[in-house]
């Protein structure tokens, strides 16, 4: 796997009795001992070499170790609040396992951390620009233009019709996030706002082995017209949110460019919410694809109020998605925010891509792997179900020209 380790390097490895320590970028100061115990499903025996990742949520600081024959691994930490990820692989099983905002504070911390069970998907979300750009030479700032790319990580032809998509629930990741109920998220996804499903009628949108798809959430116009350092989105390709009835904000929802065709605009199956024009996060949603199973009709479901619960604390509701039915999900953490929460479970995604800035026209891509790219003959992304470990951050939008 490939890992992007920030800070100082690691120092040599110290055995110790029952773990593997391979220290920390911490060298003075009073220091507590952290002990992660990792513990696999049922049928499945503990081994070495489960990888746990440690992230200082106000420092900023990322490093790793590696969980011993026991399963169990220990470090040293100064006084904070952690993020503590643990990841292993077999087969094609991924297993993975989050503990969010851990405080050490003057004392020794033990943890046991449950890994779950999921595989990597053949549909990916390659790509989520959400942050928009600036409107330079002229002064502002431009969010019209938010797309997504999807891409075929698979050998065989996929085909998109019926696939949906939607956005969770509290939009931002930065503060509480009412879904918790004792340091637990319910067992559901709480999709806000509205379902969006890409149309057909099951054989008429085919995605082949390492090719991507081009959602437009906004305008699917050639925004650098008007912007140079947005997008063209007016593309054959693209699949449109576009609805003049549901979503009459014609700034965000403009008609779509001359070249894309009416057969891809999205289905609206049910909209929840009242805002005139579709809500994404700018810095830290968080966007799950998924599938309906075949005895189930997701019109009837999504529009059922027995599946729209409502936001605690609110009266607006939500469309409660089974965790089994997702594709693909990317969390993404506001990276200047030490208070982000979690909103997907470890089944989905264990850990969360971090956005720093918005209005620059970043992006967040996902890593390719170059050896079974190599293998394959086409390009194959990283799928660990961790978006710690698969996005990074990407200075200009894929799109741009």
């Amino acid at each position: 796997m490939q890992h992007k380790i920030i800070g100082l390097l690691l120092v040599t490895a110290l055995a110790v009795t029952g773990c593997m320590d391979m220290g920390a970028p911490y060298e003075s100061g009073a220091l507590n001992r952290l002990t992660v115990q990792a513990v696999w499903p049922d049928g499945e025996a503990p081994r070495a070499g489960a990888r746990v990742s440690i992230e200082d949520v106000t420092g900023g600081t990322t490093y790793s170790l590696e969980t011993d024959a026991a399963g169990q691994a220990q470090t040293r930490l100064p006084n904070g609040i952690f993020r503590i990820t643990l990841r292993d692989t077999r087969g094609t099983d991924i297993f993975n396992a989050t503990r969010d905002r851990v405080v050490i504070s003057n004392q020794d911390v033990s943890l046991s951390l449950e890994l779950k069970r999921s595989k990597a998907g053949a549909l990916v979300i390659k790509e989520l620009y959400c942050g928009g750009c600036s409107k330079a030479p002229k002064e502002g700032n431009y969010q019209s233009d938010q797309y997504l790319l999807l891409h075929n990580n698979s050998a065989e032809t996929t085909w998109l019709d019926g696939l949906c998509l939607g956005t969770l629930s509290p939009y931002n990741s930065i503060g509480s996030n009412p879904w918790i109920s004792d340091g637990t998220l319910p067992d559901f996804l709480p999709v806000i706002q509205a379902v969006l499903m890409i149309p057909g009628s099951g054989k008429d949108f085919p995605l082949a082995p390492g090719e991507d798809a081009v959602v437009c959430l906004r305008g699917a116009i050639d925004h650098t017209q008007e912007y140079p350092l947005s997008v063209n989105l007016n593309l054959p390709e693209a699949f449109v949110c576009y609805d003049p009835v549901l979503f009459p904000n014609t700034t965000y929802h403009p008609a779509p460019g001359n070249l894309v065709s009416k057969n891809r605009y999205l289905v609206i199956v049910v909209k929840t919410g009242q805002a005139n024009a579709y809500t994404l996060s700018l810095n830290s949603p968080a966007v799950i694809l998924f599938r309906a199973p075949e005895d189930t009709d997701i019109q009837a479901y999504a529009n059922d109020n027995a599946h729209q619960p409502q936001v605690p604390g609110s009266n607006e509701r939500v469309v409660a998605i089974p965790p089994e039915w997702v594709v693909d999900g990317l969390e993404v953490f506001f990276g200047g925010s030490s208070n982000n929460q979690k909103r997907m479970p470890e089944t989905v995604d264990a850990g969360a891509a971090s956005l720093s800035e918005t209005f620059k026209g970043h992006t967040l891509m996902r890593k390719v792997d170059e050896d079974a790219t190599a293998e394959q003959g086409f390009e194959v992304l990283q799928d660990t179900n961790n978006s710690t470990e698969d996005f990074y951050e990407r200075s200009t939008q894929s799109l741009h020209k």
